[in-house]
């Protein structure tokens, strides 16, 4: 039987220079580096183009929000990802009329833009306050056919959900993509989640037995604050990966480098041994009403 190769690479980076344009030419170095590696879709953290301005509440971050359409950030990683051939997914904060969107554009390796995700679950943490910039998206669960393969991209806060994975692979994706970025509680700065946080999107790719690939920035980072609270910081986990579709970690980052990671996946074994294993075949969608609830209580159930 045929094969069908892809090399995927996840980008683990600091971004927290001001003068976004470092983070760009940075990113964009690290993307080339990727890609000369043999890397066929690179991932980079998520809102990778500035410092994560969501540690605290401040409206003059609204500013930093650009529109889709004429946006010459996007533009200039569309034809980064034609010159090197490979698959972009970039992270930007969206401006679309009056509110604001957590979004990602995802490049083929020609430069098309395929299609627009806006982040579907919104946290709302000290430190991670993301509610008071961002709607929840409308975008709906995405899936893309790119030229190495179909597929899928949450953000962040989305992977601790299943059924942000579970739909994407129900949908036809053939390798689940994270950004993200996740760090320190600035209230509690000894509680260290990067191993539950692993764990649960382990838990993911082994579920649906499709690869998965998680994207996370390094550094510490010191928010501005506002005239009611002083400013916050949170240092970021790293400890970037990428799994297989057992949920094995085939390739992890430490907590503080800069690191690319790079693996290979065969996508025809991939879809054989998902098949073989039936956990699609078995599935009883008309069981799982609790789902479409919120409480659990199903109207008419007893």
């Amino acid at each position: 039987m045929g094969s069908r190769l892809i090399s995927v690479a996840a980008v683990q980076m600091a971004s927290g220079d001001w003068l976004l344009q470092q983070n760009i030419d940075h990113a964009e170095g690290l993307i080339r580096l990727a890609a000369a590696q043999g890397a066929n879709l690179v991932l980079c953290p998520e809102l990778f183009m500035s410092p994560y301005f969501c540690i605290d509440e401040n409206s003059d971050h609204f500013e930093l929000a650009e529109p889709l359409d004429g946006n010459t950030k996007l533009a200039h990683f569309g034809r980064l990802a034609a010159e090197l051939g490979v698959v972009l997914p970039v992270g930007f904060f969206e401006r679309a009329g009056k509110v604001f969107y957590n979004s990602i554009v995802v490049f083929d390796a020609d430069g098309t833009r395929l299609g627009v995700y806006r982040k579907t679950h919104i946290p709302d943490n000290p430190g991670y306050s993301e509610k008071f910039y961002f709607t929840p998206g409308d975008s709906g669960f995405k899936v893309w056919s790119t030229r190495f393969g179909r597929i899928g991209v949450g953000i962040c806060w989305d992977q601790w959900f299943p059924e942000t994975a579970r739909a994407m692979a129900l949908m036809g994706a053939e390798v689940l993509c994270f950004p993200t970025i996740i760090g320190s509680d600035p209230v509690l700065p000894e509680l260290d989640c990067s191993g539950h946080w692993q764990r649960t999107m382990q838990g993911h790719a082994a579920a649906n037995m499709t690869p998965l690939v998680c994207a996370n920035r390094i550094g510490t980072e010191t928010g501005k604050g506002n005239a009611a609270h002083k400013p916050l910081s949170v240092s970021f986990h790293g400890r970037s990966f990428i799994a297989d579709g057992t949920g094995e970690k085939v390739a992890e980052a430490g907590s503080h480098e800069e690191t690319i990671l790079l693996h290979t996946f065969d996508l025809e074994q991939c879809r054989r041994a998902r098949e073989n294993w039936g956990l699609f075949r078995d599935r009883r969608p008309a069981m799982y009403g609790a789902l479409g609830t919120s409480d659990g209580a199903i109207p008419g159930a007893s």
